[in-house]
């Protein structure tokens, strides 16, 4: 674990901006979705930006046995080195999610979280979108988590991916699996871009790989990270009800599929994550009580839970063991 000075904002951001313009570079945000921790270096420095209450600077250095001391006037923080990807205990509830506010996250990307209570820090789901079209301040990185999904809800967003070949265009109705770690980037987007978000843990690093110069040359599309591979669904003309490939590339890990329903459907959660989230329409969730729901609304129930869908709706349906 490399020394770091910590330093403490009340405004985050504003430090982070700060920071950059006078040379800085970002290396780690956690979480993307509302970043509390930023990670810079320059000028021979690492610093670790917290948001929090403005406090005097401390060292943080890795250390077997955690705790703190003080030199003089500075308070050393001696930290454990975390171990990675850290999947917490599953809490189950039943969620449910009608609207909800939009928060800024890494990138200036708009967030509005889907599971609000993250089943005990287990599961992410994220609504992410970009008002404005255009090139996206965004650079090569990759994040620490056992898996994760985007599916494209409206409009485009060109990406970058290690090992994949050239930039390409996700259009709306397509889906991509990043394999733990892998590199990439977003190069840019068309206005109002909108995608959802599925990944675990929930608080999990984004970290940047300054050195890396996307595309690869190479291109293997047989690579494996973590026992994972890259893959991305393309929306058949027309969309429709179909499996999204998520399921394969994961190993089983998670799976993600298009449904849409015409009427009544019965049926029971039956996964650690069962995540439903109203792509179109507006079926009616029966649950132990009557609940209406709209485009952008999402639900999770915890396994076991029989349920019944009715009315018309294109849902966007994510299972993870």
């Amino acid at each position: 674990m490399t020394a770091e000075v910590v330093l403490s904002f009340a405004d985050l951001d504003g430090a982070v901006a700060a920071f950059v313009e006078l040379g800085f570079r970002v290396d780690l945000v956690v979480p993307a979705d509302d970043p509390a921790v930023v990670g810079i270096s320059g000028h021979g420095l690492r610093l670790r930006l917290v948001r929090g209450a403005d406090l005097p600077a401390r060292l943080r250095l890795g250390s077997a046995a955690p705790g703190e001391r003080a030199i003089g006037a500075v308070c050393v923080e001696l930290v454990e080195p975390a171990v990675e990807d850290p999947i917490p205990p599953l809490v189950p509830e039943v969620v449910i999610v009608r609207g909800g506010a939009w928060h800024t996250g890494r990138a200036g990307m708009l967030y509005r979280d889907l599971l609000p209570g993250r089943l005990g820090g287990r599961y992410v789901a994220s609504h992410i979108r970009i008002p404005d079209g255009g090139p996206v301040p965004d650079y090569v990185h990759f994040h620490a988590v056992q898996f994760q999904l985007i599916y494209c809800h409206r409009g485009w967003v060109r990406l970058v991916y290690e090992d994949q070949g050239p930039p390409f265009v996700m259009q709306a109705g397509d889906c991509v699996v990043q394999p733990p770690h892998i590199r990439h980037r977003v190069l840019e987007a068309s206005d109002g871009l909108e995608v959802i978000e599925v990944g675990c843990p929930a608080v999990h690093a984004t970290r940047a790989d300054h050195e890396l110069v996307l595309p690869t040359p190479q291109v293997r599309n047989d690579r494996t990270w973590r026992g994972q591979h890259f893959a991305c669904h393309r929306a058949p003309p027309g969309g429709g009800p179909r499996d999204l490939g998520v399921a394969a590339a994961t190993g089983g890990v998670a799976s993600a599929r298009i449904s849409c329903i015409t009427g009544p459907s019965a049926r029971t959660a039956f996964a650690s994550l069962s995540l439903c989230v109203v792509l179109s329409g507006e079926p009616t969730l029966h649950c132990g009580e009557r609940i209406s729901l709209s485009s952008g609304d999402a639900f999770a129930l915890p396994a076991g839970t029989a349920y019944e869908l009715a009315g018309r709706a294109e849902l966007l349906e994510v299972e993870a063991r």
